[in-house]
């Protein structure tokens, strides 16, 4: 009953997408949803996709955050649902969950990338070393559990600038945002052996203690426009803002990088993980849409073809994979294995990715010996 159930499911999906869609049009257009990060890239694959394909009609790619988009992928099959979700963090089990229960029970997942998570300020403008623990303790809502009282950063740590603490960062629904709160929030808040025991005796409460971001004004979010980020802080030389790398290059002469832990936000750093804020970026296409929308494979193909490390994609702020990650994930292009919940718990691809990238750059310094 159930693999009858799946392929009912399957074959009116395949009807529905190629009918109309809920206004009425039809859906001949690949439609792909998510991460502000992953969408220069996705749209820049998108154009290249239409030149090679002029008989096609252009993909349709929207910035609504990594949540936001997922949220959307996950509602279901058919005309009306994306067919690929952009992230700049990985699907969590729980979305997966909702996917499942919504029909959406074939997924692959690709990484396509890696990015860093860029602090910067205006060229001129304030200029700090930043670490995890800084970054936590002028933005915590409750640093390690007591009243946020920080006005400037001079009072976060007194090696700093006695300027006002003025942060333009990512929503809550956005990858970026998630990333923050896992690569260096909770970084920062680690240090504290306290929040680590809190850890093992009250997860919700360490995550609350760990993640949530002042409300005061401080911090203040920008929805899911990094150019508009961008703006802000070339409009105010002491103002702080948060987004991917990729931002950060494009506007190169505008803006700075400012280091974390020591290790500047550049190209080489976060492709060998010595910068603390490196992170995957990542496709999830449903197979259900795959056979239903035409173009969709070869799409995923363009993605293939741009991904280098001197290809087109990184000539706008990819930072391409390894070597070994990157023939797996062509790999999963090619063949689209079905992606799991046990998958979303194993971080072995990650774990062996940045072991390949410190190994190799370990190589390079051998060699420049």
């Amino acid at each position: 009953m159930k693999i009858t159930h799946v392929l009912a499911m399957a074959a009116a999906a395949g009807l529905m997408l190629t009918g109309c869609d809920s206004s009425g049009g039809t859906r001949e257009s690949i439609r792909a949803v998510g991460s502000s990060t992953v969408y220069p890239f996705a749209k820049l694959v998108s154009e290249s996709f239409s030149r090679s394909n002029p008989g096609m009609r252009s993909p349709l790619i929207e910035s609504t955050g990594s949540g936001g988009g997922i949220a959307l992928f996950c509602k279901g099959v058919g005309a009306d649902t994306p067919d690929m979700a952009n992230a700049s963090r990985r699907m969590k089990v729980s979305e997966f969950e909702i996917c499942q229960s919504n029909g959406v029970s074939e997924i692959t997942e690709i990484q396509v990338g890696l990015d860093g998570i860029a602090f910067a300020s205006a060229q001129g403008g304030i200029m700090m070393n930043l670490t995890p623990e800084i970054v936590y303790k002028a933005l915590a809502a409750n640093p390690y559990g007591k009243e946020q009282t920080s006005q400037t950063w001079a009072d976060v740590d007194p090696s700093l600038p006695a300027t006002p603490i003025l942060v333009y960062g990512p929503p809550s629904t956005s990858g970026t945002r998630d990333a923050l709160k896992e690569l260096v929030l909770t970084a920062g808040c680690e240090t504290d052996p306290a929040m680590e025991a809190l850890k093992d005796s009250d997860k919700d409460a360490f995550e609350r203690t760990c993640t949530e971001v002042r409300s005061d004004g401080k911090y203040v979010d920008q929805g899911e426009q990094d150019n508009l980020i961008v703006q802000k802080i070339q409009g105010n030389k002491n103002a702080v803002g948060i987004f991917g790398y990729s931002y950060l290059e494009e506007n190169e002469g505008k803006v700075q990088g400012l280091p974390m832990n020591g290790v500047e936000p550049t190209y080489d750093n976060i492709a060998s993980f010595k910068y603390p804020g490196a992170r995957p970026l990542y496709i999830y296409v449903k197979l259900a849409h795959l056979q239903a929308i035409p173009g969709l494979q070869a799409y995923l193909d363009q993605w293939m073809d741009m991904w280098s490390k001197d290809g087109p994609l990184a000539k706008i702020g990819l930072v391409a994979l390894p070597a070994g990650t990157m023939e797996e994930m062509a790999g999963r292009i090619k063949q689209h294995p079905k992606l799991t919940a046990a998958d979303l718990e194993n971080d072995s691809v990650l774990e062996a990715e940045r072991a390949e990238a410190q190994t190799g750059n370990g190589k390079q310094g051998e060699a420049a010996e």
